[in-house]
């Protein structure tokens, strides 16, 4: 093993990753549970449920209707409809569940997928080693940094919560719930869409076939079986002038 750059292969970095997903997904739903619950969560919802079926049932509409739906409607429909929202938003309880539930969703959704990649993304590669998951352990791909040695904590730090969680699911994933929530237009997938652009190009065009959380963190994914990672950097600097060292006295000889 010598200090060629020694790349995981595409196919290996898709199979860890597909693995790593579906690993991080049901984590972040068990978390999710637990903080739904732990918060109230459903009761809010029931409060809600309980208040569309009431108004619906008072003015013989159904409040849970789509826009298409509702553009479809006789004015006399659209009038009722309107005077039932109109006494769901004057009910305050109603309002507050509303509130507390739309609040609550951010909270839950953000903090379970930052304690699953908390635990999965950097403590277990901390732990395993090498930067490795559980995805890249069995697939054979270990992680450094550019200059070949080890990746630390800070490294992995930067990787899995600054790239991986808040740019690459954090930022996506609070623009879709406002896109489901209407507050917002266009934008929102304009948004997205310039992060996955992004990724892409970083993926194509850098020489270690980064992508935006390998960028940020300087380090690279390879080939865990013939690549040499070094412990520290003057365990790399020794190694450099040992093989320097060998060289001269093969040119004297």
């Amino acid at each position: 093993m010598g200090l060629d750059l020694q790349k995981a292969s595409m196919w290996k970095r898709i199979s860890a990753f597909l693995f790593d997903f579906i690993l991080l997904g049901i984590v972040s739903v068990l978390v999710a549970w637990g903080l739904s619950a732990l918060v109230g969560y459903d009761g809010y919802s029931r409060i809600v449920a309980d208040s569309y079926e009431k108004y619906g049932a008072e003015y013989g509409v159904n409040l849970k209707m789509t826009y298409s739906e509702y553009e479809a409607l006789t004015e006399e429909e659209a009038r009722r409809v309107d005077e039932a929202f109109a006494a769901l938003n004057a009910d305050a309880k109603a309002l507050r569940a509303n509130q507390m539930m739309l609040q609550l969703s951010v909270l839950i959704v953000s903090l379970s997928l930052f304690l699953s990649h908390l635990t999965m993304e950097f403590l277990i590669p901390l732990k395993i080693g090498d930067g490795q998951t559980l995805g890249k352990k069995i697939f054979g791909i270990g992680l450094m940094k550019q200059d070949h040695v080890k990746v630390g904590a800070v490294q992995l730090f930067i990787r899995a919560i600054l790239g991986k969680y808040t740019i690459e699911t954090m930022i996506p994933v609070l623009i879709l719930m406002m896109v489901f929530w209407g507050t917002i237009g266009v934008v929102g997938p304009a948004v997205i869409g310039l992060i996955l652009l992004v990724e892409v190009l970083v993926l194509i065009f850098t020489p270690t076939n980064a992508l935006i959380h390998d960028l940020l963190a300087g380090t690279v994914a390879v080939d865990q079986a013939s690549q040499r990672i070094f412990d520290t950097a003057d365990a790399l600097i020794a190694y450099k002038k040992e093989r320097h060292a060998e060289d001269a006295a093969r040119r004297e000889y």
